[in-house]
């Protein structure tokens, strides 16, 4: 799993009065709660970017006042004109203790129904995965070399090696759609086995 690396210092004081101050500053307020109490405390606007500027997946090291704590984004609030980063959760990661995680989905390989004119269709861009933190996947890809046109992948046929999927197991998570080009290539295969 990707590690993103970001500096927070202690909240002196809470309540809305310091959070306005902070964010002034262009620092977030946070919070981050799992092993020990809550911890508040705040980290700089820009240290977000690396997290949030990005579609894949990633555990979040903060240093706090020189303690190093292993973490993922629990929730995040934005600005609804702005569009800054207004508020944030974080979760400290525990080794024994399974967590949740949105995983992105990729595709490799070159479809057989692809190249016969069919159009590959991502249903479901991130999956639900459970896992202890050691074994959390930051990606899921899926082979789509042998899939023909109007075949899929389902949450069910996607090998999960010490994490589990936790979305609707019948759901197609790539599918390959039939379109005009394959549905003509389809009719003269078609008519060349006959004329066999």
């Amino acid at each position: 799993m990707k590690i993103v690396s970001m500096s927070g210092s202690l909240r002196e004081n809470v309540g809305k009065k310091d959070a306005k101050a902070l964010r002034r500053e262009d620092k977030v307020p946070c919070a981050m709660y799992g092993k020990n109490e809550q911890v508040l405390f705040s980290v700089p606007q820009t240290a977000f970017h690396p997290v949030i500027f990005t579609p894949d997946a990633c555990f979040i090291e903060i240093d706090i006042n020189g303690t190093k704590h292993m973490t993922m984004l629990k929730d995040i609030q934005y600005h609804p004109v702005t569009e800054n980063v207004y508020h944030a959760d974080f979760y400290e990661l525990s080794d024994d203790k399974p967590i949740v995680m949105s995983i992105p989905v990729y595709t490799t390989g070159s479809s057989k129904g692809v190249m016969k004119g069919g159009k590959l269709v991502t249903k479901i861009k991130r999956l639900k995965v459970k896992a202890l933190p050691k074994d959390m996947p930051n990606k899921i890809i899926l082979d789509v070399t042998n899939l023909d046109v109007l075949q899929g992948i389902k949450v069910q046929e996607i090998p999960a090696n010490n994490f589990e999927l936790l979305d609707v197991k019948s759901s197609v998570v790539v599918l390959v759609k039939s379109t005009r080009s394959s549905a003509t290539t389809a009719t003269e295969e078609e008519s060349a086995s006959a004329a066999e």
